[in-house]
């Protein structure tokens, strides 16, 4: 299950239980949307509560981060699970994009929401 926020920099996504590839298209079309309308959006994921993802999700997160990491700002990552965490990073080496883990989401909004680093 997904919740996700329009904000002033990007997208508040939280993921619950499973990351499903059904999920996933949803998650892409807010990013895609927010990228029209901002340039380079950053986005929180809070993984915090999330259980497990399938693979067929992960092939499509890893086609749509090669093809659009450049359009991205920061990623904020909350999560608490070490296989969760493992997974992001990987993800996250895969990419140009600045990524932060963090244990709390008020931690990653006040990253997301200051200034951006030279």
């Amino acid at each position: 299950m997904i919740s996700i926020r329009e904000q002033d920099y990007g997208l508040d996504v939280a993921l619950f239980n499973e990351f499903t590839l059904e999920d996933f298209k949803l998650f892409e079309a807010a990013l895609m949307k927010r990228i029209a309308e901002h340039d380079k959006p950053s986005v929180l994921l809070d993984l915090s509560e999330l259980k497990d993802f399938t693979i067929d999700m992960a092939m499509e997160e890893l086609r749509f981060v090669r093809a659009h990491d450049n359009e991205l700002g920061r990623i904020a990552v909350v999560v608490e699970d070490v296989w969760i965490k493992l997974a992001a990073h990987i993800a996250g080496l895969l990419s140009h994009t600045h990524v932060q883990y963090f244990d709390t989401v008020e931690e990653a909004q006040a990253w997301l929401a200051g200034p951006v680093a030279a």
